[in-house]
């Protein structure tokens, strides 16, 4: 049987592979001293769909949701509520990306250093981020969960799947590493 955080460490995964192309976009920027906004914008849309809506949104709208049914350890139930908050942060951090890109595309060049200060906070959030989820948080999380809990979490999480293709974040992801090699 497979667990239903299987589908969401796989997830990682492919959230890390970007993370490691926004740290190389940002040695870029540092270097050249220019922005491209284009690389912003996919980093945007992979970050806002993929990683918050497609992937964020199945912990929040079934693991999260269900856990919060359990009566949890006071310890499992604290650093929930922290990857709650921390969801939040990535939504509002990657709000502040698109404000200064937006700020960049007008001529303001100031913003250059408001781009690169918020793209170091998500790569450096974002790892420390999964590895409290993998490391920490799901082994616990399973143990609230009876074989007939998991297998239906697991079937709503090819549900929620549905909506979304993974697919064209993959060739995204591979695409904007293909920029580095």
């Amino acid at each position: 049987m497979v667990l239903p955080i299987g589908p969401l460490m796989i997830e990682h995964r492919l959230i890390e592979r970007m993370i490691s192309i926004m740290g190389k976009e940002i040695r870029q920027i540092q270097k050249n001293g220019n922005v491209d906004p284009k690389f912003i914008d996919t980093a945007v849309n992979f970050i806002r769909t993929y990683a918050d809506q497609c992937h964020h949104g199945k912990e929040e709208r079934i693991l999260f949701r269900d856990l919060q049914k359990k009566k949890l350890k006071p310890d499992d139930k604290q650093i929930m509520d922290e990857l709650i908050q921390e969801h939040i942060l990535g939504r509002t951090l990657t709000g502040q990306l698109v404000e200064a890109k937006n700020k960049y595309i007008a001529d303001d060049r100031t913003a250059l250093v408001t781009i690169i200060s918020i793209m170091q906070q998500l790569v450096d959030f974002y790892p420390k981020h999964i590895a409290k989820e993998d490391k920490v948080f799901f082994k616990a999380a399973m143990e609230y969960l009876t074989k007939q809990e998991k297998d239906a979490m697991l079937e709503e999480e090819y549900e929620f799947d549905k909506n979304f293709i993974h697919i064209i974040y993959q060739d995204i992801v591979a695409q904007a590493e293909q920029s580095f090699k």
